[in-house]
């Protein structure tokens, strides 16, 4: 049984995470880590990571940009890997997640959907054809109103996915407003536009727009609860692993 800690366990994410685990019966949710405790969870809550159990096998992060640095800090002394979801986080701190996984097990993606992980290898596979072939390409994502960054990380990650299917003289740019210029699209272009509204919890959609023909990539989240169970499916992927930097996509490869 794989013994797990849960930090940032009082916010949405940690408590739909600790609800996935406690129906597993391959995982151990052991600890949680949050600021501010009222003693409805199953398990022992810390204030300080320092003071977690001993046995922890793995820690899955949903917390905010500020805890990361001590979360981090924990992980290499003790060699625990970490399924790092938190966002927002600074340059200097993706720098520092960089370091941290030459000593300890990190895996870090812009969206734990096993979906979207998946759409992303695809696109890699079909994007040289499409586009060698004349066919444009845009992204579409939207999200619920209260959203405040856009376009969202997933969509340039979906873009990045493309770019990362040509040479570095071949790469397009990113374009995420048309309405300032009068002029032909240029070849070499991913438009990337974002909406907001109502209670969108994630769609995107990847458009190859050629002669006569669209073809649409696309991924609806219906609940946050497919981000838990990827951040689920990561934890047991991680556990017992070596140092390193992973992501979604190794996930994915044990899994096919």
């Amino acid at each position: 049984m794989i013994n797990v800690v849960m930090h940032g366990c009082n916010g949405k994410m940690g408590q739909v995470i600790s609800e996935i685990v406690a129906k597993d019966d391959s995982l151990n949710m052991i600890a949680g880590v949050d600021l501010f405790d009222d003693g409805h969870n199953p398990y022992p809550v810390f204030s300080n990571i320092n003071d977690i159990p001993a046995e922890t096998d793995v820690i899955i992060d949903f917390s905010a940009a500020p805890a990361v640095d001590a979360l981090l800090d924990y992980c290499e002394e003790k060699k625990v890997p970490v399924v790092l979801c938190s966002t927002g986080l600074s340059a200097e701190q993706l720098e520092r997640v960089k370091k941290s996984a030459e000593k300890v097990a990190i895996l870090k993606s812009a969206n734990m959907s096993l979906g979207v992980n998946l759409l992303m290898k695809v696109l890699k596979d079909v994007a040289p054809i499409l586009a060698d072939n004349g066919f444009d390409i845009d992204i579409v994502e939207k999200h619920h109103r209260l959203k405040l960054d856009a376009p969202s990380g997933t969509a340039i990650a979906l873009a990045d996915s493309v770019n990362e299917a040509f040479p570095e003289d071949e790469k397009f740019d990113y374009v995420y407003d048309r309405s300032t210029r009068r002029e032909l699209r240029p070849v070499k272009e991913i438009g990337i536009s974002a909406v907001r509204g109502g209670t969108i919890v994630g769609d995107h959609d990847v458009i190859f727009a050629g002669q006569d023909e669209v073809v649409t990539f696309s991924h609806t989240a219906y609940s946050k609860a497919l981000f838990g169970r990827g951040a689920v499916s990561a934890a047991k992927f991680l556990a017992g692993k070596p140092a390193g930097m992973y992501n979604m996509s190794n996930v994915i490869d044990e899994l096919i």
